[in-house]
């Protein structure tokens, strides 16, 4: 059984976030993890909340305990 997050947020500056991106990825991989899918999102139709959202990816990790290491690592 593997776990998928669903994750939606607003990125104001692409560069920045890459170079985001870039760092955290080594540290993901470090905890079985990856990005699955990844969208730029032009056009929000139906949304919880009064939050923007122009960027929508997965991460996927190999189990539970990983997912949660990940998410408590201070990196």
């Amino acid at each position: 059984m593997s776990y998928e997050i669903l994750v939606g947020l607003h990125v104001l500056d692409d560069l920045k976030y890459a170079e985001y991106r870039a760092a955290m990825t080594p540290i993901l991989s470090d905890y079985s993890g990856h990005f699955g899918y990844d969208f730029k999102v032009s056009e929000v139709l139906i949304s919880e909340g009064n939050t923007d959202i122009n960027r929508v990816f997965t991460i996927n990790f190999s189990n539970q305990s990983k997912m949660e290491a990940f998410f408590s690592d201070s990196q």
